[in-house]
Order: structure tokens, then sequence, then C-alpha cells
């Protein structure tokens, strides 16, 4: 007879077998796929992985699509630890673009230092104000933090297209574009390495940065013990004497905060004008990585380099084989289905249970 029982450890062995077997699941899966839409699986991982590593700007690239996943992965650990599903980082993607643009418009003749520190503080603002507002909702109202952060990112993405045809639009000589006017060339982020669309800016940095700071308050402060026991017994939480009240705004805030950095970041170092396009996405690409990088903060900085990687080398995959752009989104839904399943065996292991023989 055999059993499915929960593991009281789990080895490294075991961990590394679960999620290889996951990333050599979704490759053969997502090879199927593509011969079955007309493509031909070899040349389109062939160009897939030129794309992303075969040059050292491919790999610049790949750090530079990998920046926002980090930030907006961190930003879902710190809610989902504490078992607050903050499904709204693509409108406080959004926020903290609008916020760090309409800042921009005021600092161009502030000195640079001073003027970068404004946008990096308005882009956290932004998104943290909008998790701030998701949390006053669920702490007033008793709100689904579900329900109000989908139905706040739609709000957020129409606010962005109404000021893009309004206040914000650019007008040419000739033609309107939905596209704000480009920035100050003194307020772009300095550019690390690489050039083109392969340039690794500034938030690269801050991103690493963040990291480290998720990992040090969620393993080793106060809050980043409330935060979890915030997710695994509140009622607990609160006789000990926690203001969970409290404790839910901070979360829903730091959470929104790190995901309005990554707009910024996309405006001020890549785009360099705000565009509902450039921006279009990435939130949900971010709750993906938290998620296959099993809520970890170090996990999470490997998927959004493995995420970053997928998204850069799609763009040449496209250019070189012709692969359907809907593609590269089923292969990262691939890629979550596999890896969430991976996360799943690690917990748990089969046995054989001998059967009593009654004389």
């Amino acid at each position: 007879m055999i059993s499915v029982q929960r593991r009281s450890d789990s080895s490294l062995s075991w961990n590394i077998a679960c999620y290889s077997a996951a990333m050599i699941c979704a490759f053969v899966t997502s090879a199927l796929l593509l011969a079955l839409s007309g493509g031909e699986p070899v040349k389109a991982f062939s160009a897939l992985f030129i794309g992303a590593f075969g040059s050292q700007n491919a790999l610049y690239g790949s750090l530079a699509k990998a920046t926002p996943l980090l930030l907006i992965g961190l930003g879902t650990i710190i809610a989902f630890r504490a078992k607050i599903w903050n499904i709204g980082q693509e409108g406080q993607v959004f926020a903290g673009a609008i916020a760090a643009y309409w800042m921009s418009l005021w600092v161009t003749s502030l000195p640079y230092g001073l003027s970068w520190l404004l946008i990096v503080v308005a882009g956290l603002a932004g998104g943290g104000a909008l998790g701030l507002i998701v949390g006053q909702l669920k702490v007033r109202f008793g709100t689904s933090e579900v329900i109000s952060t989908v139905m706040l990112n739609y709000i957020v993405i129409y606010i962005v297209i109404y000021l893009l045809d309004g206040p914000w639009r650019e007008v040419g000589q000739s033609v309107s574009y939905r596209q704000s006017s480009p920035i100050a060339s003194g307020l772009e982020w300095p550019v690390l390495l690489g050039q083109g669309v392969g340039k690794v800016h500034i938030g690269f940095i801050l991103a690493l940065a963040a990291t480290a700071f998720c990992a040090v308050v969620l393993g080793r402060t106060s809050l980043g013990y409330e935060i979890r026991a915030f997710g695994s017994n509140s009622t607990a939480l609160r006789f000990r004497g926690t203001n969970i009240r409290r404790l839910l705004l901070v979360v829903m805030m730091m959470s929104g905060a790190l995901a309005g950095l990554a707009g910024a970041g996309e405006l001020f170092g890549t785009s360099h004008r705000l565009r509902v396009e450039t921006l279009l996405g990435i939130g949900s690409s971010g709750i993906v990585v938290a998620m296959v990088g099993g809520l970890r903060p170090s996990g999470v900085m490997l998927a959004a380099f493995f995420f970053g990687a997928l998204k850069s080398g799609a763009i040449y995959m496209r250019l070189k084989s012709g692969t359907p752009a809907g593609i590269v989104s089923a292969m990262e839904g691939l890629a979550l289905l596999y890896f969430l399943c991976a996360a799943v065996a690690t917990k748990l292991h089969v046995v054989r249970v001998g059967e009593k023989v009654h004389a």
C-alpha cells in the first residue's frame, strides 16, 4: 500500500531534483506547444538562448528585464508571506510611474542627486499609496484584497490613459500620440552596463539592495516575525498584543512601494517616456516570479533572472523563428505550473505502508 506523507524536512538534493524536473517538463511542454503551432522547437530555443545569453549585450538585456521583476517579486513576497493576496502589482507599477513622472515635472531645476532621490521617493510613494488604499478598504470595510486590487488595476490603467490622452499627451507637428513627452535628459537614471535595449541602469543596484533589505527584514527582525506570524496564526498574534490593523497597512504599503519603484525604474531607466504598453504585464509577471522563487528573496532573485532571460530572449526568438508572441506568455504559465508542482513535491514523499495479515 502506498501513502503520501508530509516531509519533516527537505534535503537540498531532493529540492534540486524537483525543480530540475520542473524546468525540464516546462521546456518539453513548451517544445510540444511550439511544434503544434507550426514552429521549429530546436530553432526557437536556440534563438531564445542566443537572445538571452549569446553576447555580452544580450546578458545585459536579461539583467535589465529582470530588474523590475525582482522588485515586484519582492513586494509580492512581503504580502504573500502574511497571507495577504495582493494581486494589484500591475496597478501599483503604474501608480509608481505616474507619481515619478509627475515629480519629474517639478524637479528639473534641482541638482541631479536631489532630483533623482525625489523621483525614487515619488515612485515608492505612488505604489505604496495604492497599496495603502487596499489596506484601508480591508481594515475599515472588510473588503477582500483580491477584489479591490484587481479593480484598482483597471482604474489606475484608465487614469494613465486619461492623462496620456489629455494633460500629459505628446503632441507632434501633425499628430498626437498616446504617450508622454520624453523626460528631461538630465533626469534619466545612470546606465551601469550595456546600451540600447540591453542597458542596465542604477535601478538594478536598487533591486539588489531591496533583496538584501527584504531578506534581513523577513528573517531577522520583529517585523518579519510578525509578518510570518500574521500569515500562519493572526489570532495568536493579536493576543500577543500586535496591532493587526496597523501591520496589515504596513505590509500593503511596503508591497506596493516596491512595485511602484519598479514602475519608476522602467520609466526613468529604460523607456524615458510614459506609455501604457511599456509597463503592461510587468506586474503579473512579477507575481509569477515570486511564486516560482518560493516566496524567498534568494529564490526570487534567481527566478527574476530566469524570467528576465526568457523575456529578453523572446524578442530575438520571435525575429529569428517567427514564434507567435503568445507562446512566451504560455511558456511563463507552464513554468509557473510546473514549479508550483515542484514546490508541493519538495514537502511530500511517497512511502510504502505494509499491510498487516491477520491470522
